[in-house]
């Protein structure tokens, strides 16, 4: 291990980033704003903390080397005060030990365990902390979650640790991060209506009748009874494709429950021409966009036709890694068609990782 590294003696830039509880980051960020603040001017890191509303956020620490770690290490003391004072009206006899989650690309974990698990063991006895590096990865990226738990000493030793294998090992290929995703709300269908249930109220959903609507119209036909082989094998594939879209529509309805509350609670527009319209902006990496396009454009037409939504893709930026798309439609076309984005995303981030 690099000692001068894990000590600040060398100029290194780091990246670290956190998955934490929404509860932990309310603490972390205080009153106003007030304990993030003192942190960034103490620490002199960058500290940024994902959009709220979600269960989970990711908090990014960027900066020298000790910048990030001074940072980290208020981080850990404001989470072990907490759990000092959750301790203080507890009949419990033990205080549990301070528990952090990074974030780290999965072509990295293979280093970080080593051989035989050789690698994570030596960091677990030096560092005196447990470790544990999740089996899967985080939904829809190529991340997965670190848990290291212990004395905040021990948990800074450790990440100390990793931080030198991940610099010694950068990650392979295209990285797709993890982004925590909104909570949801029970959905209810009755009468072909939808309601979002929010206590002892059902609140009719507009956006989720019309897309429960789509999808009954993809439903596959019965094939019609030929032995005339062009339109036989016409009728066959066009209900596989029919079938394809009626899964596809009723597995974005499902995650749309899931993931979708704010979305749930405030949009008023359905899924015809005359709906309110609006835009959102995705950034996809250069080396992923093709798998959006597909070949001769068949895909990102598909999902054109599929959501109702408008899809324009820039073109490249010199120096720029990413391009910018921009989605524009009703509230639940530009979600069915981010929906169908990210799951050819994933599909290829799932081909990437086997390879």
């Amino acid at each position: 291990m690099d000692s001068s590294l894990v000590e600040g003696g060398l100029n290194v830039t780091l990246t670290i980033r956190l998955l934490m509880h929404g509860k932990e980051v309310g603490s972390i960020i205080g009153k106003k704003g007030e304990s993030v603040k003192k942190m960034r001017e103490e620490s002199g890191a960058r500290i940024n903390i994902s959009e709220g509303n979600c269960p989970e956020r990711i908090i990014t620490l960027a900066g020298p080397t000790t910048s990030i770690f001074k940072a980290f290490s208020m981080i850990i003391e404001k989470l072990e005060e907490d759990i000092s004072t959750s301790m203080t009206n507890s009949t419990a006899t033990s205080k549990p030990p301070v528990t952090m989650r990074l974030v780290v690309p999965a072509s990295q974990c293979g280093s970080l365990i080593g051989k035989g698990g050789c690698k994570i063991k030596e960091i677990r006895e030096s560092a005196g902390a447990q470790v544990q590096v999740a089996g899967d990865m985080l939904p829809n990226s190529t991340e997965r979650a670190i848990t290291v738990a212990g004395t905040p000493q021990s948990i800074i030793e450790c990440v100390k640790q990793i931080c030198v294998v991940m610099l010694e090992s950068p990650p392979k290929g295209v990285t797709i991060p993890y982004r925590p995703k909104p909570s949801g709300s029970p959905v209810i269908f009755a009468g072909g209506q939808a309601y979002a249930v929010q206590g002892q109220h059902a609140i009719p959903q507009p956006d989720l009748t019309k897309l429960h609507q789509l999808a009954m119209q993809q439903s596959p036909f019965p094939i019609a009874h030929s032995n005339q082989g062009f339109q036989g094998r016409w009728a066959v594939e066009k209900r596989k494709c029919d079938c394809s879209r009626f899964a596809i529509i009723h597995s974005f309805i499902h995650s749309f429950i899931q993931h979708s509350h704010g979305i749930l609670c405030h949009s008023t527009a359905g899924m015809d021409a005359s709906a309110q319209t609006g835009s959102h902006e995705l950034t996809i990496p250069n080396d992923l966009i093709g798998c959006i396009i597909g070949r001769q454009g068949a895909k990102i037409n598909e999902i054109r036709q599929m959501s109702g939504a408008q899809i324009k893709i820039a073109n490249p930026v010199e120096g720029s890694t990413d391009r910018q798309v921009t989605i524009t439609g009703s509230h639940a076309s530009i979600s069915l068609a981010e929906y169908l984005i990210n799951a050819r995303l994933s599909s290829e981030a799932t081909g990437l990782a086997a390879n």
